[in-house]
């Protein structure tokens, strides 16, 4: 019998269920992006294509555990390519958010403090589509403690119709202002086609202690 995580427990599922599930996959990219759509259409594809690439690369995916946005877009284009979904939810937003639970493992947090945690040790990149402010922090998050050489994880903003443009310019901004000094680079990729994502994170998991190409890192 295989089993599920759900609440931190076990549930045993059927013989036939386990033949059917994927196999839980060597590497993992946390994804990031909103319980919500957004207005422009291109973000909706874009998320899908992510599931997609994900599943046909042999890649898991590690996400928030909703159903809803770009959120349940990403989930479910990974789950009817065939790859393997991990949700990891805190249990005041099983409800809010319409906890996905046909996901391969659902792991249910005390506590968006666990939630975060335990999405950083379970992935082996981060990528960042568009979304709102728990997105932009989650984002933020990983690219401090780059800087702070605190991992050395991929992390890639998926700069989907330029919409992280404008927290693009900030960085250029606090770096023109000294903010962001040399000694401490924030070092992560761009791409501004959702196809050019998988791509990326291979490459900085194939080159990890190689100096990176100027046109996909963004250095700040």
């Amino acid at each position: 019998m295989s089993k599920k995580r759900v609440n931190g427990l076990s549930r045993k599922t059927s013989l036939a269920t386990a033949l059917a599930t994927p196999a839980k996959s060597a590497r993992n990219i946390c994804v990031y992006c909103g319980s919500g759509l957004g207005l422009n259409p291109a973000y909706r594809a874009a998320a899908r294509t992510l599931g997609e690439t994900l599943a046909k690369s042999g890649i898991g995916l590690v996400y928030g555990g909703g159903s809803l946005g770009l959120m349940g877009e990403v989930a479910r284009a990974t789950l009817d390519s065939g790859g393997y979904v991990t949700g990891i939810i805190p249990g005041f937003l099983t409800e809010k958010e319409k906890m996905m639970r046909d996901v391969d493992e659902v792991i249910v947090t005390i506590d968006m403090h666990e939630r975060k945690r335990l999405m950083f040790e379970r992935s082996d990149a981060f990528v960042a589509l568009p979304g709102g402010v728990g997105t932009l922090e989650e984002l933020v998050e990983q690219l401090t403690w780059v800087q702070l050489g605190r991992h050395t994880k991929p992390v890639v903003v998926a700069n989907i119709d330029n919409f992280w443009t404008p927290f693009l310019n900030l960085l250029t901004h606090m770096k023109s202002d000294t903010f962001i000094r040399a000694g401490l680079d924030v070092r992560f990729s761009v791409v501004d086609d959702a196809a050019k994502i998988i791509p990326a994170v291979v490459s900085a998991w194939n080159n990890h202690a190689a100096p990176a190409d100027a046109a996909v890192l963004a250095k700040f």
